[in-house]
């Protein structure tokens, strides 16, 4: 049975890892979208200390964990005889998302050649930045707190054809991130996106208690 011509294309989210010298080393779209996502926010109150004074105030947007699982499978690539997928499987996959949490050899390198020069300060390797992406209202600089991988079946080279990938993703915030990082203004703007959400909610909660 054809599905209906207008129905709209479901969008896929992503993890995508911004490096300026290698542009799509860690470009991860979701090859099926997680069924679930669990998302945890600790407010930030500045009245935790026990001062009453300042018991309602907030000293920054709340930290939010996101965990989710996601899936990648080669079977469909493997039935049309992809050639990626035939000699290598999802271990390109694997590695671009493995990448998010490894430092970039050259700069290993970089850094292990100034220490034998004798620089006495070598500041430790920065990450990538990382964006996780569910929707365009939802765009947010994240860094991985977990990172679990069930490898399920492989070919015969053993190269995996199916895992699964367990994530936990800390949100960065404004807090987090100096006012020049990109990571600020894109959370900033992820933050005015869910004001305005807000309001939305807020009018159509109260348009619907009204009585008829």
């Amino acid at each position: 049975m054809s599905t209906f011509p207008r129905t709209p294309r479901t969008q896929r989210g992503a993890i995508i890892g911004l490096d300026p010298m290698n542009p799509v080393s860690s470009v991860v779209v979701f090859q099926y979208n997680p069924d679930t996502m669990t998302r945890t926010l600790q407010p930030q109150m500045a009245g935790d200390s026990g001062d009453r004074t300042e018991a309602q105030r907030l000293k920054g947007p709340p930290i939010e964990t996101i965990k989710l699982d996601v899936e990648i499978d080669a079977t469909d690539q493997l039935e049309s005889a992809n050639a990626v997928a035939t000699s290598l499987g999802i271990y390109p996959q694997l590695s671009a998302l493995e990448m998010l949490v490894y430092p970039k050899t050259a700069q290993v390198l970089l850094n292990s050649t100034l220490m034998k020069t004798g620089v006495l300060e070598v500041l430790p390797n920065v990450a990538t930045l990382t964006l996780f992406v569910w929707g365009p209202k939802r765009v947010v600089p994240v860094k991985l707190t977990e990172f679990s991988i069930t490898e399920e079946a492989y070919d015969p080279s053993l190269n995996p054809i199916r895992a699964r990938v367990s994530l936990a993703l800390r949100v960065l915030t404004y807090n987090d991130l100096p006012v020049t990082h990109p990571g600020f203004a894109l959370f900033f703007s992820h933050q005015v996106i869910k004001e305005a959400m807000a309001v939305v909610g807020s009018v159509s909660g109260a348009a619907g208690a009204l009585p008829r």
